[in-house]
């Protein structure tokens, strides 16, 4: 049955494929935070893993409540590895295994671009396909990936990013 919630159904179908974009983003950087928990060595291992166990912790429940609003939508959600492949903007590096700053500052990329793409999908949201709930769920997202940022640049503090090596 398709949701009467005051959004046509071509404009809901435009923001399921935002979140669908999302979810495959948030599925990638979780993959990647569980990785480099899995992989990291060197003087911060402990608390290194536990950082990113939290980080991925957190990021599990985000992906919960992205592909929950694709359905709270009327819509169904990317759900296989193929499917978040193809939809991530994001990317992985296979066979890849950075050392504890490269990774740091891996993951601080990955979240600034996912924070530039709420930002740009909830205007979008809001303004184009006038889905104010949807808008008020990403900005709340960047919120959440504003703050791993700010906790992965403390972690980088005094480095040169990788990015600028």
């Amino acid at each position: 049955m398709s949701p009467n919630i005051g959004i046509p159904d071509k404009d809901r179908a435009s923001v399921v494929k935002i979140l669908n974009a999302l979810l495959a983003d948030e599925y990638v950087l979780y993959t990647k935070t569980r990785n480099y928990h899995w992989n990291v060595v060197g003087r911060q291992f402990n608390d290194l893993h536990k950082f990113f166990a939290a980080q991925y912790e957190e990021i599990d429940d985000v992906i919960d409540e992205v592909a929950e609003r694709a359905r709270a939508l009327g819509g169904h959600t990317v759900a296989t590895l193929v499917e978040f492949q193809e939809a991530a903007r994001l990317k992985e590096h296979p066979g890849q295994y950075p050392g504890a700053d490269e990774m740091l500052d891996n993951l601080l990329t990955d979240h600034e671009t996912i924070i530039r793409e709420l930002r740009a999908d909830g205007d979008a949201a809001a303004s184009k396909y006038h889905d104010a709930g949807t808008n008020d769920f990403l900005i709340g997202l960047m919120e959440k990936h504003e703050k791993m940022a700010w906790m992965l640049r403390a972690f980088l503090e005094g480095k040169t990013p990788a990015r600028s090596r």
